[in-house]
């Protein structure tokens, strides 16, 4: 007997749950991200066992920038990754990387900074500040890298406008039953 029903359908080889590099996101920039995920975690966890502190709004100031960094450029690298991105509806994911990325870079510094220079001087603040620092770092690299590759996102290039994630249709240049 001969198969009446047969597969009409290829696999398709990109529909795999993790891609990189994407159109969001290429493989030196999730190296970054993956970088400033850690060393964001890293900072908290060291911040998170400091047992005393003398001036404790900068050691609190340091503890919200790391950990929302964490958890933040944490899920921004899993949807950015996945094919989750097309999923929650938001079209200008370059414009918020680059945003977000560029406001945790300065967040990072400010908090970096402030705690470096108010701190108890135990051993567990100094490494948090250096941990800090090595994750501003990353953050500003990803900026820069970011600026190199792809340039300023909020500038239209003469680029087409994109209208719901696709494409805006063009202009009408003239009418169609004008009359003269």
């Amino acid at each position: 007997m001969t198969e009446v029903y047969s597969t009409t359908t290829a696999p398709n080889p990109k529909s795999s749950l993790f891609s990189v590099p994407s159109d969001n996101l290429d493989r030196i920039r999730f190296a970054l991200k993956v970088l400033q995920v850690l060393l964001s975690l890293v900072a908290f966890v060291l911040e998170e066992v400091v047992s005393s502190c003398l001036s404790c709004s900068a050691l609190y100031f340091f503890e919200f920038v790391s950990c929302t960094a964490f958890l933040f450029t944490l899920l921004l690298v899993i949807l950015l990754s996945t094919p989750l991105h097309g999923r929650v509806g938001i079209s200008c994911w370059p414009k918020l990387d680059f945003a977000y990325t560029a406001v945790m870079a300065l967040l990072f510094l400010i908090a970096s900074l402030v705690f470096g220079a108010d701190n108890g001087g135990s051993t567990e603040e100094i490494t948090a500040v250096a941990f800090g620092f090595l994750a501003t770092v990353m953050f500003f690299s990803d900026v820069g890298y970011f600026l190199k590759t792809r340039g300023l996102p909020f500038r239209s290039g003469g680029a087409p406008d994109t209208s719901n994630g696709g494409v805006a249709a063009p202009a009408e240049v003239e009418k169609l039953n004008a009359t003269e």
